[in-house]
Order: C-alpha cells, then structure tokens, then sequence
C-alpha cells in the first residue's frame, strides 16, 4: 500500500467498499493507521442478482473480519444519469470516472453525515482501476463536503496479490467484471 496523504493516524475515515475482495485486503492495510468504517455503495452494479452476490460477500468479510459496516442503498436512477452518453466507452475511460465520481460524492456526503472527518476506498487495490483518477476524484468530493481524502494506491507493494489471497483464505465470492452492466460485456 501507498499512502499519499497526511491524515493523522487513528482518524475515523469512511471507507468505500466496491466489493469484497478488494476490502479483503484494503480495509484491513487501512485499518492500521485509520479508524475505519465500511461503506458498501455501488448502485453501478447490474444484475440485482449480481449486487446480492456482492453484497452477501462484503457481508461475510465483515463477519469474519468485524469492522463496522454500513450498507448504502438507491442511486440506481443517479447512476444511469451519470453513465448516459458514456456507454460505448471503454474500461477505465469517462464512464468509470462518472461512475466513480458518483459512489464518492456519496462516501464523502455519508461521512460529513456522520460525523467522520475523511473517507477514502478500496477501489485502487484493482489493477483495472487508475489510482491517479480515483485520487483525484476523491480530493475534488471531498473538497466539496469540506472532508480529507485518504488518497492511496492499495495495489502497490503487492496489494492485488494479498487480496487474492485473503479472499480466497476467507472463501469470498470474486466476481468476473467491475459491475456495470458495460463492463460485463
């Protein structure tokens, strides 16, 4: 893991879980300098069937693991706002950015809700996600709730292969695309 920011350790940050092999190894890398709370968020992830699947594996992770956790619901109808036009863009293109800008303009509004005083996400432990975007959308949400970015690039000093095989050590669900229904294709 990769920190690039200077939030003092034991700050509660709200963390934003995309999916549970990402958490597997990203809650637990940022649990060591921060008090962290889970945010399961993803109105992105198409089927329901899908999202229940994700959902139940975060779920699990957190009743194996014990973090605090809370489940966000809707955003479905902001989503497909968000993503029109952008449908025929690639992986890692305008749409993810969208779709990521979305889910941490929802962390960063939870976290000022309650309270926390940064937030941050696990979707920089994936190697199809770019950090550098991730970061920068996550700066320019927070800024707008007036709340710090845990800005970090989870995949660096091994971070993927951990949670591979945390995830399989704790028989998580993996899943096979990002989410959207685009990126199932």
């Amino acid at each position: 893991m990769q920190l690039h920011c200077d939030i003092p350790s034991g700050t509660e940050a709200l963390i934003h879980i995309c999916c549970a092999p990402d958490a597997s190894y990203g809650v637990r890398a940022l649990r060591d300098r921060f008090d962290v709370t889970g945010f399961f968020y993803n109105p992105n992830i198409d089927p329901p069937e899908e999202f229940r699947r994700r959902l139940r594996a975060t779920l699990d992770l957190h009743e194996n693991d014990r973090f605090s956790l809370v489940v966000g619901d809707g955003g479905k109808e902001a989503w497909e706002d968000a993503a029109r036009g952008l449908e025929g863009e690639p992986e890692r293109g305008r749409r993810c950015e969208a779709c990521v800008r979305l889910r941490m303009r929802e962390t960063a509004r939870k976290a000022a809700e309650l309270g926390m005083p940064a937030f941050g996400t696990v979707l920089t432990v994936s190697p199809k996600k770019d950090a550098a975007m991730v970061n920068r959308v996550g700066r320019e949400e927070g800024e707008c709730f007036g709340i710090r970015f845990v800005e970090a690039d989870l995949k660096k000093g091994d971070g993927y292969l951990k949670s591979v095989r945390a995830s399989k050590e704790l028989g998580l669900y993996r899943q096979r695309y990002c989410g959207c229904r685009y990126s199932y294709r």
